[in-house]
């Protein structure tokens, strides 16, 4: 089975920056569609960023031009650098998996949180 495991959340300043990583394990990380959800207390979980079926990148509008998504295929990590931080992104931060060839086969993180506050 696959083990999703984040790290890299915490306190930051409005402004701020941090950088998510998550660590892949189990199965084969190539035929996975990676990305970054977060969910902040009394809302909804919502899609921050992944890789399309395509390759392609997707950011949620309110994060664009701030956050990069990344990943690193040979050491099976994904990465979320998050610039210019706003309280509004305090949230925990979770990493996602989706197998390309069956959807019923999905895998969460245990979750990071971020905090961006003064």
């Amino acid at each position: 089975q696959v083990q999703l495991v984040e790290s890299g959340g915490g306190l930051v300043q409005p402004g701020g920056s941090l950088r998510l990583s998550c660590g892949f394990s189990g199965s084969i990380f190539s035929i996975y569609a990676m990305g970054w959800y977060r969910q902040a207390p009394g809302k909804q979980r919502e899609l921050v960023a992944d890789f399309t079926s395509g390759g392609n990148v997707n950011y949620a509008d309110s994060v664009k031009g701030r956050f990069t998504i990344s990943k690193d295929n040979a050491k099976l990590t994904v990465h979320l650098q998050m610039n210019s931080l706003k309280p509004e992104d305090t949230a925990v931060y979770y990493c996602h998996a989706r197998n390309y060839y069956a959807d019923r086969y999905q895998y969460w993180g245990q979750g990071t949180q971020v905090t961006v506050s003064s």
